[in-house]
This record gives structure tokens, C-alpha cells and sequence, in this order.
């Protein structure tokens, strides 16, 4: 039913589109009456609370604390909203030299105990507690570095507890590493235990290492896990012989 009232329309018992549909086919109404109407029935569409239809459009942007954005997220960014570098073995050629020479040539003691054994085949006792005193030095080393790199004002890894802490985990392995002098097969494993964890580190918990640093890690890593792994197995396979007694 439509019924004015002191030149307002009031709508009731019968829905906006009928009364459209009547307003344009009613021959009486004149071109006022008919603006009046759809401005009425505009009205009535219309929510009750007065909004603009700039403010309804409007896209409100979300802003995320630095807090939520660390130890990284999906979006692919580090701490302090910086983008995080891409892993990729092709970054190693962007090392500066005196990082990649030093790196490499800190291998030597890796790979050159279970190489002399192997060229002797005879397992030296004395000779492999070195190797895993040179790892377990390499794996506090690892952690050292988060925690220096964590320290400067600005950096993208701040230091909290999760790269605080997380830095000194690898100190404590090499430390129970020096303890297994009577058994160096457990030292070994814990050394390798070490390099993998600092490496899982370093590549997906932490942020804030550039992609060359990530690559490089990842060779010596590599290297330095299978010579351990020489190690072990040259131990089961040859006959143990001591330093001290082909000296003799």
C-alpha cells in the first residue's frame, strides 16, 4: 500500500521494488512526485547509520609490529620488516674472497684426519679426538657469531631470548663433545649434532645472514659432516693403532 502524507511517501506492507514498479507505471505521478519517491526509497535502502561511500570504500591499512615479523614469517621478511635474503648456491660466487678463503681452508682439519687414515688404513685415536676438538671449536664458533651478529644497535636479529638463547645451544654441544675423550664415536656424533642444528640455524629459524654467508655455511657444513662420518666409519673398519706406539 502507498499513501502520502503531507508530501512524504510512506512505504508499508509492500516491498521497494513493487513500489518502484508501480511509481513508473502510474500515469498520475507527476516527474516531482516521482524524484521524491526515489529519494525516499533510496533512503529506506540506506542503512540507518549515516556513512559516506568514501568511508565505506575506503581500504584501511594494517600495520604489523616489528614483534610479529621476526624469526621468520611466510611473507618473506626478517625481523624489523626487512626482506629476507633467498637461499641459492649461485650466491656463493657474491662472497667477498677473504670469507670464502678462510672458510675453505678451515676444512684442512676436517678432511685431512679421516684422509690420512684412510691412505693407512688404520684408525689413530689420538688423531680423531683432534678432529672433533677442531669441530666442537667450530661449532661454539658458529654460535659465538649469532650472538655477535645479534648485539649491534639495528641489526636484523635483535637480541632476545630466541637468538640469544639459541646461540648458546651450540656451545653447550661442543662442550659435552670434549667430555666424550674415552669414547669418540659419541663425540663425533655430538660435533655433527652441532653443525646440523647451527645450520638449521642459521638457514630457517634466524634471520639476518646474507645468501652468500647461507650457501657458504651450507658447504662447510656439508664438508665438514662427512668427514665425520669418515671418521666413524674408517673407526669401525680398520684396526685402531695409537701415535705413540709407531713412534716407539
Amino acid at each position: 500500500m502507498i499513501r502520502f502524507a503531507s508530501r512524504r511517501v510512506i512505504i508499508s506492507g509492500v516491498s521497494v521494488l513493487r513500489c518502484l514498479e508501480q511509481t513508473t507505471r502510474a500515469p498520475n505521478y507527476t516527474s516531482q512526485t516521482r524524484l521524491l519517491f526515489n529519494s525516499q526509497a533510496s533512503s529506506v535502502l540506506t542503512p540507518s547509520r549515516p556513512a559516506s561511500t568514501d568511508r565505506l570504500l575506503s581500504i584501511r591499512t594494517v600495520s604489523w609490529p616489528a614483534t610479529r615479523l621476526c624469526h621468520g614469517d611466510s611473507q618473506g621478511t626478517s625481523c624489523r620488516g626487512t626482506p629476507k635474503e633467498g637461499f641459492s648456491l649461485r650466491a656463493l660466487i657474491q662472497a667477498p674472497k677473504p670469507a670464502l678463503y678462510l672458510g675453505f681452508s678451515g676444512l684442512i682439519p676436517f678432511v685431512s684426519a679421516p684422509l690420512l687414515m684412510a691412505v693407512t688404513q688404520s684408525f689413530y685415536p689420538e688423531l680423531a679426538y683432534a678432529q672433533v676438538v677442531y669441530g666442537a671449536s667450530i661449532v661454539s664458533f658458529l654460535g659465538g657469531a649469532r650472538w655477535g651478529f645479534a648485539i649491534p644497535a639495528g641489526s636484523p636479529a635483535p637480541p632476545d631470548w630466541m637468538n640469544l638463547a639459541n646461540s648458546v645451544v651450540p656451545s653447550l654441544l661442543a662442550w659435552l663433545a670434549l667430555l666424550c675423550r674415552d669414547n669418540i664415536a659419541e663425540g663425533a656424533l655430538v660435533v655433527i649434532m652441532g653443525l646440523g642444528l647451527s645450520l638449521h640455524y642459521d638457514l630457517t629459524l634466524l634471520p639476518g645472514y646474507p645468501a652468500w654467508f647461507k650457501a657458504m655455511r651450507t658447504v662447510l657444513t656439508l664438508v665438514a659432516t662427512f668427514s665425520g662420518v669418515a671418521t666413524l666409519i674408517i673407526k669401525k673398519c680398520c684396526a685402531e693403532k695409537k701415535i705413540r706406539e709407531i713412534q716407539s
